[in-house]
């Protein structure tokens, strides 16, 4: 059964995502009783729920490195054993500065986590099936939020340390993702282009490609880190040559923020209650968020491989700049009453997960060269969270300033650039492997 082999090694993998949606999310539940228990300031308490955002983003910009110079595999029980210690760091601390060194290593592992567990999955799986197995990484970031939520929740009010246990709890995954990862082999792209153990990348390739013509797929592999004189390629991710997959990795990287969709996450109290909802609706309005999400990020895997990166990104495209020109022009005209802006911002919700929400880690994980892939996913990974902490920490002042009619706007207009970006500059990438697409991307 090598489709089932397959499939477990991308599962476990995958459980990085859960565990970075759940440590992105958990904090929710904590930060009012941390806040009351070390009487932090408005500053402090804002920084405690940004160290991990500061963290994230470092872990992405450094994340490829480890990937390459140790291992696709040990760089992911290294993220583990992050996860773990920040878990039972988080929930143990005695100080508010013991707090943020833990809570600021659970952020580097989510950093790291976004570079190296697409990068693994996309370099084990099958051409046919990429799409699915990288998109499952996705589907577990947002299944880990909605977890978290119901951890909060199950956990609010079980006595006046129950942050503790909210934050605690995420040991228990961090421990069985350190565990089950000891039992996935190495990626055989980084084995032969890294290392040059051939016969072992040779084992896992046979068992994940039982139709293929492995010793042609090594051959291709081998190639793909050779110029045309058989020479090996530079491994400066920062080559003329590589300016193509440079420019869609961060280009996809910033439209993905430019959505505003971590700005609506973040922040769907407060934009509920600002088009005249009650708090009470307003936060049933954002647990509505995360289902939809949830659920149209579970569609989207089933239909990644069968109608194309491409096709979900136009669908995507079009939904998005709808909906985000139905919310500017309720704020305009003020069309406040009933549950209009609710209603849109789900459909929102609905398009991103569909498309963006689904392809990015795809997408940037298989438009890279073998020779550079870690540091292009990195690059990739650092834009996507270096521009989501822009938006979180901008977005409250931005509305105050030039109003909600006119902010999402500028998201909208952002997503007609999308539009014409993924028309004319996406390239479609289902079904084929990635030298071939490392071929149409780069000249050699």
């Amino acid at each position: 059964m090598a489709n089932t082999k397959v499939f477990f090694w991308s599962i476990v993998v995958a459980l990085g995502g859960f565990l970075f949606g759940f440590d992105t999310a958990v904090i929710s539940g904590a930060e009012k009783s941390i806040q009351r228990l070390w009487h932090l300031s408005t500053f402090e308490h804002g920084f405690t729920v940004a160290i991990a955002l500061i963290g994230t983003v470092l872990g992405a910009l450094f994340g490829g490195f480890p990937s390459d110079r140790f291992g696709r595999k040990s760089t992911l029980i290294g993220i583990a054993v992050l996860y773990l210690i920040s878990s039972l760091g988080t929930a143990l601390a005695p100080t508010w500065t013991v707090f943020l060194i833990f809570r600021f290593l659970g952020g580097i592992g989510v950093g790291v986590s976004s570079v190296t567990a697409p990068l693994y999955i996309s370099e084990i799986a099958p051409a046919k099936s990429r799409g699915k197995l990288v998109a499952m990484f996705q589907f577990n970031v947002v299944f880990g939020i909605l977890v978290s939520y119901l951890s909060n929740y199950l956990f609010a009010g079980a006595g006046a340390q129950d942050w503790r246990w909210m934050l605690g709890v995420q040991a228990v995954p961090s421990f069985i993702f350190m565990v089950t990862v000891l039992f996935v082999p190495e990626s055989p792209r980084w084995l032969i282009i890294k290392r040059g153990r051939i016969s072992e990348a040779e084992k896992t390739l046979r068992i994940a490609n039982p139709e293929a013509d492995v010793r042609q797929m090594i051959a291709d592999i081998q190639t793909s880190a050779q110029d045309v004189q058989g020479k090996e390629v530079k491994t400066s991710l920062f080559s003329s040559k590589y300016s193509t997959p440079i420019m869609l990795a961060v280009l996809f990287a910033f439209f993905n923020q430019m959505s505003g969709i971590n700005a609506i996450i973040y922040y769907a109290p407060r934009i509920f209650e600002m088009v005249g909802l009650g708090k009470s609706s307003a936060l049933l309005s954002s647990a509505g968020i995360g289902l939809v999400n949830f659920l149209f990020t579970l569609l989207a895997v089933n239909f990644i491989d069968r109608f194309g990166r491409r096709t979900l990104m136009l669908i995507g495209s079009f939904g998005l700049i709808a909906t985000l020109g139905l919310v500017a022009k309720a704020f305009y005209f003020q069309e406040f009453s009933g549950i209009a802006v609710p209603i849109y911002l789900f459909v929102y919700i609905a398009f991103f997960a569909f498309s963006q929400g689904a392809v990015i880690w795809v997408f940037i994980s298989e438009i890279f060269p073998n020779q550079v892939r870690a540091s292009g996913q990195a690059l990739g990974s650092f834009t996507h969270w270096f521009m989501a902490a822009i938006i979180a920490f901008s977005f409250p002042y931005i509305t105050e300033t030039i109003g909600g009619g006119n902010t999402f706007l500028i998201f909208t207009g952002m997503m007609v650039l999308q539009l014409l970006f993924v028309w004319r500059l996406m390239p479609e990438t289902k079904g084929t492997s990635l030298e071939q697409i490392e071929h149409t991307m780069v000249l050699h």
